[in-house]
């Protein structure tokens, strides 16, 4: 039997309304796009940083035009 733990209380999943049943998976799909997003941002973020990195490593070699 699996049980699911909600608000420090734990629950027989099989002991579930089907409707409740269907608000964990839905909860469940949710927590594993919020990961698969937050993946994805520290890449972006990651890709972002070593562009900056390279534009100043670029500017230090022009000269100063102000």
């Amino acid at each position: 039997m699996t049980k699911i733990n909600i608000d420090n209380k734990e629950y027989e999943l099989d002991a579930l309304s089907d409707h409740a049943k269907s608000q964990v998976h839905m909860i469940q799909l949710a927590e594993a796009e919020i990961n698969r997003l937050n993946a994805q941002l520290a890449m972006i973020q990651t890709a972002r940083k070593a562009y900056l990195n390279a534009l100043a490593q670029e500017l230090n070699r022009v000269p100063n035009l102000l």
